[in-house]
């Protein structure tokens, strides 16, 4: 039975995204399920990694087949594949969450860019251990929540976090430099759905003034990493880092400045492919499809 749409019915644009064992015939089985259902695929990616023998698939297709049947269909398809898969409506804004602490360039960075530049997430609230940026959360009117974090109240404060995310429905955490290191146990909670920016200068330069210690040992570049947040310390599945070159000239200030714009850089393109199901996980790394 075809299920060709009829003409005056509005097609919707979906992102397929799946992985699965590499064999021949994946993109044929996957391409003439999406035709019987009155698909016009209208971007198609895909890489099989010989390292780990996985195949990965990104595929936007407008088709006025309903969730459901295309649910369906590619449940059907998925076992002989042994195939994970993701359908979403293509560009809907993803239930964020953004976590800071008292540093506001990241966070006004996301906020401006999803009211003026179509960054397809909808933050939905802004936590932070502190109350500096709740009048830059207020200026974009979005829901602020204090939740500070002690030695003796991390427990607590990650309890309220889970509750946060499950009552607003919370798709995405973004960590907009939150200097707080989240519990194993909260990264499993959320693997997967946790991005965090932090500078490229680890584990080179730690503690509260990296760029003055790399201002000192004359660094030629300021760099950041936005990744997926796991048990390991800042060692996640990278998803984009970003660099500037710099010289005998700059002054600490400059530093910090130039390192501010790398990491909003880094991190609304990291956001930015999450929302839009760009980023596949490989194991310890991920697969990009830009």
């Amino acid at each position: 039975m075809s299920h060709t749409a009829s003409p005056d019915v509005s097609p919707t644009h979906w992102v397929l995204t799946l992985s699965c064992p590499d064999r021949p015939g994946i993109v044929h089985a996957v391409a003439g399920l999406l035709a019987e259902h009155g698909g016009n695929i209208t971007e198609s990616q895909q890489f099989g990694d010989p390292l780990s023998g996985l195949f990965f698939m990104r595929v936007q297709v407008a088709s006025a087949a309903t969730y459901d049947e295309l649910a369906g269909a590619l449940e059907r398809l998925a076992a002989p594949f042994a195939m994970q898969w993701s359908l979403d409506v293509a560009g809907r804004p993803v239930r964020t969450l953004v976590l800071g602490s008292t540093a506001a360039h990241c966070l006004n960075d996301l906020a401006f860019r999803q009211r003026s530049e179509n960054l397809p997430i909808d933050i939905v609230s802004v936590v932070s251990n502190h109350t500096v940026l709740e009048p830059l959360a207020a200026f974009y009117g979005i829901p602020f929540h204090h939740v500070p974090v002690t030695a003796a109240t991390k427990a607590q404060a990650e309890a309220r976090l889970l509750e946060l995310v499950e009552e607003l429905d919370v798709e995405l955490v973004v960590l907009a430099r939150y200097m707080q290191i989240l519990s194993d146990d909260l990264c499993r909670r959320l693997a997967g759905r946790v991005i965090n920016i932090h500078h490229s200068f680890l584990p080179s330069f730690k503690g509260a003034r990296p760029y003055a210690q790399a201002h000192d040992r004359g660094v030629k570049l300021i760099g950041a990493t936005a990744h997926y947040v796991t048990g390991d310390l800042d060692e996640g599945p990278i998803i984009e880092q970003d660099v500037e070159r710099v010289d005998h000239t700059r002054a600490v200030e400059d530093l910090v400045a130039l390192g501010q714009d790398v990491e909003r850089r880094a991190l609304a393109r990291a956001v930015r492919w999450h929302a839009e199901h760009r980023v596949l996980l490989d194991g310890h790394r991920t697969i990009v499809f830009r």
